[in-house]
């Protein structure tokens, strides 16, 4: 029987610092977040950064915490519940990090029968970080609980027709009663050197400017190129004003060369360069997080506005919207009928 399991970045089980500091050391202790020798990031993670960050990242989830639990759980949760209303494959969700384990969802899976299981990465894009941890930690769980299981995993669908599609409709409606005079792409962060690491060519990849537009194989797993291609796509789709868009990235940490240019950057130079209305859409993101609605929605639109702006719209993410859950409904249906994936 086939079935489909969902897998989100995961959440702490409270915003209270007990809850986030477990959360934050096996999402900061993987080896492919914070890429450095074991003894190293025990020493960064463990000795430094959990001694003092618990406290304020449960501050910054206690913001924007719903009455029924994490954002980004609920949402999953809601859109998990609409897909099966298209869908007769059982279809379970879990998260990369936290207490809705990978293990749990697919022993969902397996007590109901199911042998064949469509992995979705829940991100539009490649990065070791978020999609390529996501598949290494199922396939894990499944050789070590379920080796009869078989895998397909949907690939990254920044570029799809029907995911660009949805996207623009959304950022359309957001739009709708804004006179912006910009709309900001914002990404999330990674270090320059994941890109390197990702690159299969081991020489395409030089975040110098020219190595995205250039055709090459390495764009298969390239996170910048693809952020880059999405904006692209949806400025062409919606025949937005080149000059009236831009990409950032958010989230870096110090003293280390993270992707350019720095999202919190562009909101203090866009009033200096007139820019007053200013609208952010995060598609790294397809539910809406603690980095979206914390970092961009509330932090973002202060750091605009201490800097001189005026007008600040947040776009939301996909989330649980009809036309997303359709889309996904429809590629999981090829899947089970065909056993084609999204292009």
């Amino acid at each position: 029987m086939k079935g489909v399991l969902l897998v989100n970045l995961g959440s702490p089980d409270s915003p209270t610092a007990k809850d986030v500091k477990p959360y934050l050391d096996e999402f900061l202790m993987d080896e492919r977040v914070i890429d450095v020798p074991n003894w190293l990031r025990n020493i960064l993670v463990r000795g430094i950064i959990l001694q003092t960050r618990p406290k304020k990242s449960a501050e910054a989830y206690a913001k924007i915490w719903w009455e029924e639990g994490s954002p980004l759980i609920v949402i999953s949760e809601r859109f998990t519940e609409k897909l099966k209303e298209h869908s007769d494959m059982p279809i379970a969700l879990g998260m990369r990090y936290g207490s809705m384990t990978i293990k749990n969802a697919l022993k969902e899976l397996n007590d109901k029968g199911v042998d064949e299981v469509l992995l979705v990465p829940l991100y539009p894009h490649y990065a070791m970080s978020s999609y390529e941890t996501v598949v290494v930690k199922v396939m894990e769980e499944q050789e070590r609980f379920f080796p009869d299981m078989k895998l397909t995993t949907l690939p990254p669908f920044y570029k799809n027709p029907e995911y660009i599609r949805v996207l623009s409709e959304k950022i359309a409606e957001s739009l709708e009663g804004f006179d912006y005079d910009h709309i900001l792409f914002s990404y999330h962060g990674i270090p320059e050197r994941h890109i390197r690491k990702s690159d299969p060519t081991r020489f395409h990849c030089k975040i110098d400017g020219k190595c995205c537009q250039t055709n090459s194989v390495a764009h298969n797993t390239c996170y910048r190129h693809q952020c880059f291609d999405t904006t692209e796509s949806v400025k062409a789709y919606l025949n937005l004003p080149a000059d009236k868009v831009s990409n950032s990235f958010q989230s870096r940490l110090p003293n280390d060369p993270w992707l350019k240019p720095y999202t919190d950057f562009e909101f203090e130079r866009f009033p200096k360069e007139g820019i007053k209305n200013l609208a952010v859409i995060t598609p790294a993101f397809v539910a809406d997080c603690l980095e979206t609605l914390e970092e961009i929605a509330m932090e973002g639109q202060h750091q605009f506005q201490e800097a001189g702006g005026e007008g600040y719209k947040h776009i939301p993410c996909l989330n649980e919207s009809d036309s997303w859950v359709k889309v996904m409904a429809s590629w999981i249906k090829d899947w089970q009928e065909t056993g084609a994936l999204p292009a």
